[in-house]
């Protein structure tokens, strides 16, 4: 059955209505705008020929002087082969383009940085890592974005290797980013630390092994990643190299079976996957325990049923308190990582940004209120200074 096709011609803009979205996505939602006048003669001799020539020159001779007189230094390219959008999966890279739009004037309006969208027609990983390397002169950082798994895990390292300007998954280490600020302050309000917890995340996709990752590097008592066929354990003889090394990073407690096994008595739940949960599973878990159910639009736990037996819950959803969100992090990171002209995003930078976008909520902090809102104007500041101080710390900051 084809799809509905809904009036994009309708210029009317009014809540609950779905003509509104394509009226505001003609034309797109973005545009180059010149940053000097181009008026008169003189003018255009200066912005181009021939005075755009000496600079070139100079340029020429001294290459890291392209981060002074072009863009290159505030600009990044939003990345993407168009297979794992939002969740509708892969459905190309002409379809992609509306998302990868929205993502640049998220980095824009949250983080003062230029982005570029680039929708790649491949899903070869060669040809996509051989694309951004040649593309990496124009830009001081890359955002890969909507990059179906296990390639994605690929592309990410291989061109952090080949590349000496920041590479970042945002689907990865954004969500981890925001989980884990969340999940500190959840720890703060119970009177507890994160060694304390023991954490179960549902799903082994780019989300689920990056959170895993990012809570391991932050000092987490354990956790335990499952997939289809329940906890991703060292016994298992069906991983892949990805999931084999996250078995051998968590599960400190030696958990099998099934993700509703592995909830009985655990203080963290973390959903990245979809499906459902059923509700004995939440009710096994820990005393005062947190249910991070992130699925969007479907949370896993549904908020009302978490609420019977969870001290804090937070979504992926906007309508209900405590949304994980990635806007929280990648604009500050990215902010942060080009102020000081980074050659990579560290995990020490990774763990910054979470402990800053934590800070924010200060005093404020309660159960529906551990995480701040995406438009709290603090957060990208917090974050983009809190990462350009662990640049430096780690010694990938190339001005300090």
């Amino acid at each position: 059955m084809a799809a509905e096709i809904i009036n994009p011609r309708s210029d009317s803009v009014t809540d609950n209505n779905p003509d509104a979205v394509f009226a505001l996505h003609r034309g797109g939602k973005m545009a180059i705008q010149a940053t000097v006048p181009v008026t008169n003669k003189d003018d255009l001799s200066l912005a181009y020929t021939p005075g755009v020539a000496k600079v070139c020159s100079a340029i020429a001779e001294q290459p890291e002087l392209v981060n002074e007189y072009t863009w290159k230094s505030n600009v990044v390219a939003v990345v993407t082969d168009g297979t794992a959008v939002l969740g509708l999966g892969d459905i190309g890279p002409e379809a992609s383009l509306p998302v990868m739009e929205g993502k640049a004037i998220l980095f824009k309006q949250f983080g003062g940085v230029d982005a570029v969208p680039i929708a790649l027609a491949t899903k070869d990983t060669d040809e996509i890592i051989e694309t951004v390397i040649r593309l990496a002169p124009s830009f001081g950082g890359v955002n890969l974005e909507d990059i179906s798994a296990p390639r994605c895990f690929e592309i990410e390292r291989r061109l952090q290797e080949a590349l000496d300007i920041p590479i970042f998954h945002d689907d990865q280490h954004g969500t981890a980013i925001v989980t884990l600020a969340a999940l500190r302050n959840a720890a703060k309000l119970t009177g507890r630390t994160l060694g304390d917890l023991r954490a179960v995340i549902s799903g082994a996709g780019a989300a689920g092994i990056a959170i895993a990752k990012i809570l391991v590097d932050a000092g987490i008592g354990d956790v335990c990643v499952t997939d289809r066929k329940g906890v991703v354990s060292a016994d298992r003889s069906d991983l892949t190299d990805v999931k084999a090394e996250i078995a051998g990073l968590t599960n400190r407690t030696g958990q099998t079976g099934s993700l509703e096994t592995a909830l009985n008595g655990a203080d963290v739940f973390i959903g990245v996957s979809g499906g459902t949960v059923p509700e004995e599973a939440v009710a096994s878990m820990a005393k005062d325990a947190f249910v991070f159910a992130m699925a969007n639009p479907n949370p896993e736990v549904h908020p009302d049923v978490a609420h019977k037996y969870a001290a804090v819950v937070a979504t992926g959803r906007s309508d209900f308190p405590n949304q994980i969100n990635n806007v929280l992090a990648f604009p500050g990171i990215f902010a942060g990582a080009l102020k000081v002209r980074a050659t990579r995003i560290t995990e020490g930078m990774k763990i910054a940004a979470a402990d800053a976008i934590a800070g924010v909520v200060g005093d404020e902090l309660a159960a529906d209120y551990v995480i701040p809102s995406p438009f709290d104007e603090r957060v990208a500041e917090a974050v983009a200074t809190a990462v350009a101080a662990a640049a430096k710390a780690d010694g990938v900051a190339r001005l300090v």
